[in-house]
């Protein structure tokens, strides 16, 4: 069913290292109104220096998707979003969550009980903070977008716990 959810919308997905900035693509995106779907096989990763990283992303999606940090709960303007739609890596925007998992958890951040597919999020085991968490990536660009715990609602169990500004959204179109 989520894979069926995709052919119906429409996503920019960058599949390869371009020289244009995320703004510039999604604005591209925007204005043609480009329908990708996911690769087929391994994703290919995307590889930049910090220095590339820091021109590309603003200072707060560089300080959580580059450096791991975190957002405070309840500020991302993605948490009460109830639209339908695909959100996205931020720095790469690589499809990850459907907003068909998307639920209401209230820890103060967007969560997903599933990823749109297995291979599009990668998981680290995290011991900061003084616990052990698994840690959440973009399996493209290894940007950190939160962590993923085991009190999430049927069919899973899981509850991906995601730093809205890791993420970018786009709307479905309708037909």
């Amino acid at each position: 069913m989520k894979y069926a959810l995709l052919s119906l919308l429409t996503v920019l997905v960058l599949f390869s290292c371009t020289t244009k900035t995320n703004s510039q693509v999604k604005e591209e995106a925007k204005s043609l109104d480009i329908k990708v779907e996911l690769p087929e096989g391994d994703i290919e990763k995307i590889e930049k220096s910090e220095e590339e990283w820091k021109q590309e992303l603003s200072e707060q999606e560089f300080y959580i998707l580059r450096k791991k940090g975190t957002e405070r709960p309840g500020t991302g303007d993605l948490l009460h979003n109830k639209k339908e739609g695909v959100y996205v890596c931020a720095a790469c925007s690589l499809p990850l969550f459907s907003s068909d998992t998307k639920f209401r958890s209230g820890t103060g951040w967007p969560s997903f009980y599933d990823p749109i597919d297995p291979r599009t999020v990668a998981r680290e085991e995290d011991y900061s903070h003084g616990m052990k968490r698994v840690e959440v990536l973009c399996a493209r660009c290894d940007g950190h977008l939160g962590h993923v715990f085991e009190d999430g609602p049927r069919p899973t169990g899981l509850r991906y716990c995601i730093n809205a500004v890791s993420l970018d959204f786009v709307e479905e179109k309708n037909p």
